[in-house]
């Protein structure tokens, strides 16, 4: 297992993380979990959508495995991005001259003054989809070198042109706010882009490019497009789960109290950073080996890899989920409880949190599991087990958030990743897991967990005597 790699592109997530809290800081206290946040979350969420979707695993499963097998990479890649760049620019100039239907999509519950107000928004933050369908593409090419640490630490530029905006502009009326932050997602993603096209050229992976557009019209690569195709729709819905869930959540938030989009933004944004820095740079890491293991027939290289990286996850991540639901409190009110941040949303942002760390490690180790049906290009395999799990979430969603409200929402997203867990590692092998959990590191697992939870208890009702 390439640890070097795995800590390099977590250091780097997690950089990227920290300037994202550090963002989310600056906006609880400039705009607080008002009107004008629900705002731009909703007109932010369709392209961050696609951002999680594309960044975190969908293009890149199905793009890889294809990349690996083709016989002309270069005219392979080229065709690829030219069909979804002109396919995105002409969506995104769509979007720009009519942004009133896609944003009412976005907030079925909001009133038609709330859903003209912010569809000016919409508009702007859509573009932000083409950029980083570029970026993701450029990383992919730098997988395939096993090049990570230009992808995992460039996402910072983006939080940092969108602290910069708020640094310049937080004291201004909300309305200006929210349009500072909505250009300065387009300057981040431009920022990002740039650092790849300069790691692009370090690896001279520019030569595959240029060579895919001059031989273009010579090479067939029909078959391999097709192949392809094939793959990525699946991929998108097999490897987007969490993502489809909350975007959903969000739809059904409108229809609650005011505030409810941003404290699940606020609490996802927590849930996010261990699922990121664990889970998503272990499992981007792993792929590119997993995949050419298996395209190899060295399934026993393959699964040394799985076994070490199931119990360097579930440590870390059983670790981070006990810390999260028991010092949910605490962590919430020290990130955002000031300015406009009050001790109420404190407390619903809290329960929130809650209820999305009970599903940490669920679709923490799903993610890890997964990756041996898109590198054996099982994808519709794993676009059915992800439609259980969206069935699962979207309908405890519509049960529990009438009795929990947000929460209930997040709660339903939990109970999704269990679902998609269990019916992973059953298409992936149970006997397999079994043979992986049979070890002495179960018992010590679960000795840290008891003990672990136990001193958080304590800690946790310490600090709550000191900031309540």
């Amino acid at each position: 297992m390439r640890l070097k790699s795995i800590f390099t592109n977590s250091f780097g997530i997690l950089l990227s993380r920290i300037t994202g809290l550090g963002r989310d800081v600056l906006m609880a206290s400039a705009l607080g979990a008002s009107i004008w946040s629900d705002m731009f979350f909703v007109a932010f969420k369709l392209p961050n959508l696609f951002r999680r979707i594309f960044a975190e695993g969908a293009f890149t499963q199905a793009f890889m495995p294809s990349f690996i097998a083709s016989k002309h990479k270069g005219v392979f890649a080229t065709a690829i991005f030219l069909r979804f760049i002109l396919f995105l620019a002409a969506f995104s100039l769509l979007i720009t001259l009519f942004p009133e239907p896609i944003t009412k999509l976005l907030a079925w519950g909001w009133s038609s003054d709330l859903i003209a107000q912010t569809s000016p928004l919409t508009a702007i933050n859509f573009w932000y989809l083409d950029l980083i369908f570029v970026v993701t593409f450029l990383a992919t090419l730098l997988q395939y070198k096993e090049h990570f640490a230009t992808t995992a630490m460039s996402t910072a530029l983006l939080n940092i042109s969108m602290i910069v905006a708020l640094w310049l502009y937080m004291k201004e009326e909300p309305k200006t706010v929210a349009y500072a932050l909505s250009f300065a997602v387009l300057a981040g993603g431009t920022l990002q882009l740039l650092a790849h096209l300069v790691a692009l050229k370090k690896f001279n992976l520019h030569k595959i490019l240029l060579g895919g557009w001059k031989y273009r019209k010579q090479k067939d690569v029909n078959e391999e497009k097709k192949h392809f195709q094939s793959l990525f729709l699946p991929g998108i819905l097999g490897n987007s789960t969490p993502q489809i869930s909350a975007f959903i959540d969000t739809i059904l938030a409108t229809f609650l109290a005011t505030g409810s989009v941003s404290y699940l933004f606020y609490a996802n944004r927590i849930f996010q950073l261990p699922l990121a820095i664990i889970a998503i740079a272990t499992a981007t890491v792993l792929f590119p080996s997993v995949s050419k293991a298996l395209k190899n027939k060295d399934e026993t290289s393959a699964y040394e890899n799985l076994n070490k990286a199931f119990w360097l996850l579930a440590f870390l991540l059983g670790a981070a989920m006990v810390g999260g639901i028991l010092l949910a409190e605490p962590i919430v009110w020290l990130l955002f409880e000031r300015g406009k941040f009050t001790q109420l949303e404190t407390l619903e942002t809290v329960n929130v949190l809650r209820m999305y760390m009970v599903g940490l490690l669920p679709f923490g180790l799903a993610k890890l599991f997964s990756l041996f049906l898109y590198a054996s290009h099982r994808h519709k395999k794993a676009a059915k087990i992800a439609l259980y799990s969206l069935i699962t979430s979207v309908t405890a969603s519509l049960i529990l958030m009438q009795f929990m409200g947000a929460s209930g929402l997040a709660l339903a997203g939990s109970l999704g990743g269990f679902v998609l867990l269990i019916f992973t590692i059953k298409e992936v092998g149970t006997d397999k897991f079994l043979a992986i959990i049979k070890s002495k590191k179960s018992l010590y697992f679960t000795g840290m967990v008891s003990t672990l939870g136990l001193l958080l208890y304590f800690i946790n009702q310490w600090l709550l005597t000191l900031i309540r």
